[in-house]
This record gives structure tokens, C-alpha cells and sequence, in this order.
């Protein structure tokens, strides 16, 4: 008796060979920068936020998109409700504090469960990357969702996605999500600008600091990947009120501490890229 079916034999011993995908800019951009956790609960739409207004302060042109289909975060931090324009074949994005933005959330009631399987979240993606007036970019950046899910596979294997960062807190527990993140980058062929460790500590009354999520697990899972480590960020309680208001800190207050460095992030990547 045959080890092996005839037509599983046949079936196997062809080349199906891979698919081929043809990596396209967004249209009306210089370059796209991806922002991704891999772990939700991170602080990863705060930074994209953050870091899309840092750019604009030194004198970029900056958009930004949020491709987290199924929990929007850029309307509640940008102070948006109104919905986009559209000439019946591209919507226009909506301009906040000098940024070209678009979400899914500016479509849809924000209390609105996105109760979407797969083909549709990857459509609404192809809409958001071609089928928006984005103009004269510099820079977009992405907020991408947690996991390595439709969206994550979709960007990266249509979209030129110029560099990533990723953003995570010092955790094991958010490390090891990270950690799947950045070999799907690697497999997927996407440039890991570096990694970021946020909400690495809080400054109490005394002055001193306290890592309550745990100590250099960010650096060291750069070092263990070869990947840069871009910084830490500390825990501010006025990071989360400016954002719940509609004003991310950079914007409200540029001089302060956290926003000097999102700067500081903001002038890496644009001399990396300009």
C-alpha cells in the first residue's frame, strides 16, 4: 500500500510557490512609519499621536492614520467629530492641530461596536491607504492594532512601510507579544526602526523613581534581537488627561519634559528620512 495518496502525492510535489505582493506607497506621502505594540493596553496610540505632532513642531508635514479598525483611539485623542468629506471616490482627510488624519472612528458612532471578519477590516485598509486625499506627506504615521493580525499582514505585505516602531512597557508579559511582533516584521521584511519602552517609571513625591512594571526589559529585548533601543518614557498623569481632552501633551504644552522627548524621537526619524 502506498505511503501517500495519489493526488496528495501529485498535490505535494508541485512548487505552489509564494505570492508574490507588490509593495505600493501611499499616495501623497513621502514616507509611512508604523507604529505597533503587538500588545494592547501599551500606550501605542498615545506615542503615534504624540510623535505625529512632534514631527510637525520641527517643520514636517504629517499624517495620520489610524489602522486600529476595531478600537479607533485617534478621534477621542485628537478631539474629532466630525465626519470626512468625500467627492464619491475619495474621502478627504479631516486636518487637527495641522495634521491630515483619517479613522474609522470619523466614520462611525464612537460607542459603535466594528463587528467585522477579516476581508472587511483588510478593505477598509486598502480604502485608508488609497482611497484618501493625503497631500504633500512628509511623514504618515500609522497606528496600527495590537497582534499580528489582517491589518499588520495587509500593510505589510501591500503597503512600503518606510520603518517601525515599536512601542511596549518592560513587562514580561507585554514582551512576549513584542517579541512575535518583531519576527513578523522580520519575516515580513519591514525595517524596525526600534524599540520604545514606555511607561518605564513614575517620579514619586520623593523624587525618586519607581519601575513598577519592571526594569529593562525593553533594552534587553532590543539587544536580544539586534534592534535599537530609541528611549524610555516615564508615566505622567498629564500624558493621559491631554489625550482624554482632545490635546495630546505635545501639542498642549511642547516645552514640557515628555513632549521634549517625542521631539527628541521626531528629530531621529527626520534625519534618518530628510
Amino acid at each position: 500500500m502506498p505511503d501517500k495518496k495519489p493526488e496528495l502525492s501529485a498535490a505535494t510535489s508541485k512548487d505552489s510557490g509564494r505570492k508574490v505582493f507588490t509593495k505600493n506607497p501611499i499616495i501623497g506621502t513621502k514616507f509611512t512609519i508604523a507604529i505597533s505594540s503587538a500588545k494592547g493596553g501599551v500606550g501605542k496610540s498615545t506615542f503615534a499621536t504624540n510623535l505625529a505632532i512632534a514631527l510637525k513642531h520641527i517643520g514636517c508635514k504629517v499624517g495620520l492614520l489610524d489602522a486600529d479598525i476595531y478600537g479607533p483611539s485617534i478621534p477621542k485623542m485628537f478631539g474629532i467629530t466630525e465626519k470626512p468629506k468625500s467627492d464619491g471616490q475619495k474621502l478627504d482627510p479631516i486636518i487637527k492641530y495641522d495634521i491630515q488624519c483619517m479613522s474609522i472612528g470619523f466614520l462611525t458612532d464612537q460607542q459603535t461596536p466594528m463587528i467585522w471578519r477579516g476581508p472587511m477590516v483588510t478593505s477598509a485598509i486598502r480604502t485608508f491607504t488609497q482611497k484618501v486625499n493625503w497631500k504633500d506627506l512628509d511623514f504618515i504615521i500609522v497606528d496600527m492594532p495590537p497582534g499580528t493580525g489582517d491589518t499588520q499582514l495587509t500593510f505589510s505585505q501591500e503597503i512600503k512601510i518606510d520603518g517601525a516602531i515599536i512601542v511596549s512597557t518592560p513587562q514580561e508579559v507585554a514582551l512576549l507579544d513584542v517579541k512575535r511582533g518583531i519576527k513578523m516584521f522580520d519575516k515580513l521584511g519591514v525595517k524596525i526602526l526600534g524599540l520604545v519602552d514606555n511607561m518605564s517609571y513614575f517620579i514619586g513625591d520623593d523624587n525618586k523613581k519607581y519601575k513598577i512594571f519592571g526594569e529593562g526589559g525593553v533594552r534587553k529585548t532590543s539587544e536580544e534581537f539586534n534592534k535599537e533601543f530609541l528611549g524610555e518614557i516615564p508615566i505622567k498623569a498629564e500624558i493621559g488627561k491631554t489625550s482624554d481632552n482632545g490635546k495630546p501633551i505635545v501639542e498642549e504644552d511642547p516645552n514640557n519634559e515628555i513632549s521634549k522627548i517625542y521631539i527628541n524621537f521626531a528629530n531621529k526619524i527626520k534625519s534618518t528620512y530628510l
